[in-house]
C-alpha cells in the first residue's frame, strides 16, 4: 500500500513539473519575438493589454498600414545605359576575334620567314655548284642554262621576300595579338564593374580599336606598312587623347603653385616630390630610353636596307654571269662569277632572315613606342593643373614602376633629375630596366 502511494505521489508531482515547463516555454521566446517585430514593424496593443501591461502574444497586432509600395523601388537599368553595355560587349567580342585573327596570320607568316629563307638558300647554292661543274661536264649547256634559271629564280624570290619582310610581319602580329587582348581584357573589366557604363567608355574603346587597326593592319598588299620608312618613329597603337574645349576653373587649394609649394601637402595622391620625381622620370625617359631604341632602330635599318639589295644584285648578276659560262677564254671567269655571286647571296639572305632583322627592327620600333605612350601619360598628369582631376598620384607611382621594372622606393633618385640645372648630357642610367 505504502509503496502505491509513494508511486502516485511521483506521477503527480512530475505531471506539475511539465505543465509548468508548458506554461514557461511561451514566456521566454514571447521576448525576442516581441523585439524583433517591433524592431523592424510597428505593433500595436489592443487597450485592454496596454492598460494591464501584459506582454503575452496574442496581444500584439501587427500594423502595416505605414508601409508605402511606391516607396519601394527595384534597382533597374534605363534603355540607354543597356544599349551602351551591349556596345561595349560588342567591341569585347570584336577585340577578341581580331586577337586570333592576328594570332593565325601571325603564326603563318613566321613560317614563311623559315620557308622562303630556306629555299632562296637553296636556289642560291645549288645555282652555284651548278656553275662550278659547268665547264668541266659535258653537258655543259644543260648545267649553265639550269643555273641561270635558278639564279634568276633566287634574284626574284629575294627581291619580293626582301619587300614584304615576313619576320617583320610575324613581330607586328604577335604584337598586335598582345594588345587585342590587352583591349579586350580591359573591356571585360569595365563590364564586370558595378559602375555604370556611360558612352564616353564606349567612344574610348573605339578610338583604341581604330588606334590598333591602323597600328598593325592585317592585309598585306595593299596597306601594308612602309618596311623601309625615311624617318624611324616610335610605333603608335593608343589614341591621341583630345584636347578639352572648355576647361572647367582650376580648384587653386588643389594644385601644387608657388603659394601652396609646402612639403608633404597631399591632394589625389599628389605631393610635390611626387611631382619632381615624375618630371626626373620623364626627363630621362626622354634623353636615354626613346633615344636608345631610336638609335639602335636606325642602325638596324640601315643595315637591313643594304643587304635587301645585296641578295637580289648578287643573284642576279651570278645569273648573267651562268650566261657566259663556256664561252671561250671568259667561260672560266664567268664561272667563278656565278659561284660567288650565288654563295655571297645565299650569305646575305642567311643573314638578313635567318638573322632576322626586321623582326628586330619592329621590336626597337615597339620598344620606343611603350616609353612615348609612358612620357604622354605623365605628361598629361603633370600638365593638369588640378590634381583632383588627375589619375591618383600613388597608382600613377606604381604604374610606372611595374612598367619600368623597379621598386616605388627607386624611382625617388629620379627627384633631382628634375632640376633646371641638372643637363641631359649628365644623365647616366636608363630608366627601364625590363628591356
Amino acid at each position: 500500500m505504502a509503496a502505491v502511494q509513494a508511486h502516485h505521489r511521483l506521477f503527480l508531482a512530475s505531471t506539475c513539473a511539465g505543465q509548468q515547463r508548458r506554461r514557461l516555454r511561451p514566456s521566454r521566446i514571447a521576448a525576442p519575438c516581441r523585439a524583433a517585430v517591433s524592431g523592424g514593424v510597428r505593433t500595436a496593443q489592443s487597450p485592454s493589454s496596454s492598460s494591464s501591461g501584459s506582454g503575452s502574444p496574442s496581444s500584439l497586432r501587427l500594423n502595416l498600414d505605414w508601409v508605402d509600395p511606391r516607396v519601394v523601388a527595384v534597382p533597374t537599368s534605363s534603355p540607354g545605359a543597356q544599349v551602351e553595355v551591349e556596345k561595349l560587349r560588342a567591341i569585347a567580342e570584336a577585340a577578341a576575334d581580331r586577337a586570333e585573327m592576328h594570332d593565325i596570320i601571325g603564326r603563318q607568316r613566321d613560317n614563311w620567314n623559315h620557308l622562303l629563307l630556306h629555299s632562296n638558300n637553296s636556289l642560291a647554292l645549288a645555282a652555284s655548284v651548278m656553275a662550278a661543274l659547268a665547264p668541266a661536264a659535258p653537258t655543259v649547256v644543260a648545267l649553265k642554262a639550269s643555273a641561270g634559271v635558278l639564279l634568276a629564280s633566287a634574284a626574284v624570290t629575294m627581291a619580293a621576300v626582301n619587300k614584304i619582310q615576313p619576320s617583320q610581319l610575324a613581330e607586328e602580329q604577335r604584337n598586335a595579338t598582345r594588345l587585342w587582348r590587352q583591349l579586350e581584357r580591359d573591356v571585360r573589366v569595365t563590364l564586370a564593374l558595378a559602375a555604370p557604363v556611360t558612352r564616353a567608355d564606349v567612344h574610348d574603346a573605339m578610338d583604341r580599336v581604330l588606334a590598333l587597326d591602323a597600328a598593325y593592319p592585317l592585309p598585306l598588299l595593299p596597306g601594308m606598312l612602309d618596311k623601309f620608312p625615311k624617318t624611324v618613329e616610335p610605333t603608335r597603337w593608343w589614341p591621341k587623347k583630345k584636347q578639352q574645349q572648355q576647361r572647367a576653373p582650376v580648384n587653386k587649394s588643389n594644385s601644387f603653385g608657388s603659394s601652396s609649394r609646402r612639403r608633404g601637402a597631399r591632394g589625389n595622391g599628389w605631393t610635390p616630390e611626387l611631382e619632381e620625381e615624375m618630371r626626373g622620370i620623364l626627363r630621362v625617359i626622354k634623353a636615354k630610353d626613346e633615344h636608345q631604341y631610336i638609335t639602335v632602330g636606325k642602325m638596324v635599318l640601315g643595315l637591313n636596307k643594304g643587304l635587301a639589295v645585296a641578295g637580289p644584285a648578287l643573284a642576279g648578276t651570278a645569273a648573267v654571269a651562268a650566261a657566259f659560262i663556256g664561252s671561250g677564254e671568259a667561260g672560266a671567269w664567268a664561272s667563278g662569277a656565278a659561284v660567288l655571286g650565288g654563295a655571297l647571296a645565299a650569305a646575305a639572305n642567311t643573314v638578313e632572315h635567318g638573322g632576322q632583322l626586321g623582326m628586330v627592327f619592329e621590336l626597337l620600333r615597339n620598344c620606343a613606342g611603350f616609353y612615348r605612350k609612358m612620357q604622354e601619360e605623365i605628361e598629361a598628369n603633370l600638365g593638369e593643373a588640378d590634381v583632383e582631376r588627375r589619375e591618383d598620384g600613388e597608382v600613377l607611382e606604381t604604374k610606372v614602376a611595374l612598367q619600368l621594372g623597379r621598386s616605388t622606393s627607386e624611382l625617388k633618385q629620379f627627384r633631382r633629375l628634375a632640376s633646371p640645372s641638372f643637363k641631359d648630357d649628365d644623365v647616366k642610367d636608363f630608366a627601364g630596366k625590363l628591356f
